[in-house]
């Protein structure tokens, strides 16, 4: 077999959407002839955490934890908030700041933390990642971020090593959709972008998961387009194995995830308030399952949609599985920013497994529309399209009252998507920098 050093810093117990893309590939990569090796973080900032994952880890291998440099327990210091608070609130976007310690935070975050607040693991990572490749035989690295820090230890160890290195982006860097957000000084976006592009242009080989973000990544540097490689996200069967019945009580549009303010889909609350008013959908719940902002719920009494509203906590991922699979239809946001049209999220893979219709919030005619119509798993409306909205929930809630289960995805139509598949996929691109390192 060939062995990979794997640098990440979401790795279970961490829990969460970021973690499950590596978390598949070592477990599916020995069928592959790769023997993985994973260099991770000791008590990481993570938003979530889930114990279960850990589970998932196949026996035998190797995994190298090191300290790093955490600035959130002086955020939370300075804020007046438990260190899981400010982890969360700071968690894939960037919290509206109602005082000046939280704005000076926010600063420093910005201008002093370049890339991103996690970079004080990298000095540990590299120091711990070089004695590993000292003492032990590997053929390539790969990195994968966010947080995109990770991908300057991958630069240091490649430059110390020589070995291949492949850097996975599951979100842009300097496009993300957040960025435009952060208080950022000129010079900080211009040792920032100077960051991404030596990133780009070193790597063996760059993996993103869409087409556009591929075109995106060739824009910023020039490296031929067979340099970068598009390798989507998606689900694991294994995940899905267990049949659940949805409720014939009453019609469940359940969303689960991180739901916040920028991804609130208001037109949806009022469409659905306005049929609620009607007496066209008197059986519909509305069930949010993750981290809930506060915003939403305000708005959700606003519409006085808190009635028929239940929120659940975080939950571990089979878990939360169990929830699509038990939803009759299941909700999809997509937050505005300037790439909007590109994004498809990591959910959406896993809802598509979940064989329940979509109901999508965000560009009617971008990456995420094309993949449910292909699939036909569902629709993406207008965020603005409240007409639209009641339209399509109306029918899949007469679908329902019509004694029919509302189809999404069929298991033919998402199988392309499997996790397993896509480990292989990886394992080739892994070949190839290596046979050509020779």
């Amino acid at each position: 077999m060939s062995r990979l050093l794997i640098v990440t810093y979401y790795f279970p117990p961490s829990g969460g959407a970021g973690v499950q893309r590596v978390l598949k590939w070592v477990k599916y990569f020995r069928e592959f002839g790769v023997e993985p090796v994973v260099l991770t973080v000791e008590g990481g900032a993570y938003p979530k955490h889930d114990e279960t994952l850990g589970r998932e880890v196949p026996p035998g291998v190797e995994v190298h934890r090191t300290s790093a440099f955490d600035p959130y327990t002086a955020y939370a210091r300075l804020t007046g908030r438990s260190r899981q608070q400010a982890i969360a609130e700071t968690a894939g976007h960037v919290a509206e700041s109602e005082s000046w310690k939280e704005r000076l935070a926010q600063w420093v975050r910005a201008n002093l933390f370049i890339p991103d607040a996690r970079v004080g693991w990298v000095p540990f990572a590299v120091r711990r990642g070089a004695r590993v490749l000292r003492y032990e035989s590997f053929d390539a690295i790969l990195t994968s971020g966010p947080p995109h820090s990770v991908h300057l230890t991958g630069l240091a160890l490649h430059r110390l090593t020589g070995l291949p290195w492949v850097a996975d982006f599951r979100d842009p860097w300097t496009d993300i959709s957040y960025y435009d957000e952060l208080p950022r000084t000129a010079i900080a976006r211009i040792v920032d972008e100077w960051l991404e592009r030596t990133v780009l242009t070193e790597a063996a080989k760059v993996i993103t998961i869409s087409e556009a973000g591929k075109e995106l990544f060739l824009s910023k540097v020039p490296r031929v387009a067979e340099d970068i490689a598009v390798i989507e996200n998606g689900f694991d069967p294994a995940d899905f194995a267990v049949e659940n019945t949805v409720p014939a009580d009453c019609f469940v549009l359940a969303y689960v995830g991180s739901l916040y303010g920028s991804r609130s889909p208001e037109a949806l609350w009022q469409a659905i308030a306005s049929l609620r008013e009607q007496g066209l959908i008197p059986k519909l719940r509305l069930r949010l399952v993750g981290r809930i902002g506060d915003d939403v719920l305000a708005t959700l009494r606003r519409y006085g949609l808190d009635a028929v509203t239940e929120v659940v906590s975080y939950l571990p991922h089979d878990e939360a599985v169990r929830e699509m699979q038990q939803a009759t239809a299941l909700l999809l946001t997509i937050e505005p920013y300037s790439h909007e049209n590109g994004t498809t999220t990591g959910k959406i893979y896993e809802y598509l497994a979940a064989g329940r219709p979509v109901l999508g919030s965000g560009p009617a005619t971008g990456a995420a529309a094309n993949l449910l119509r292909e699939a036909e798993a569902g629709r993406m409306i207008d965020r603005d399209d409240a007409e639209g909205f009641a339209e399509y929930l109306r029918s899949l809630y007469q679908a329902w009252e019509r004694g029919g289960m509302p189809n999404g995805a069929s298991a033919e139509a998402a199988a392309s998507y499997s996790r397993r598949t896509q480990t292989g996929e990886v394992a080739a691109l892994l070949d190839t920098v290596v046979i050509a390192r020779g």
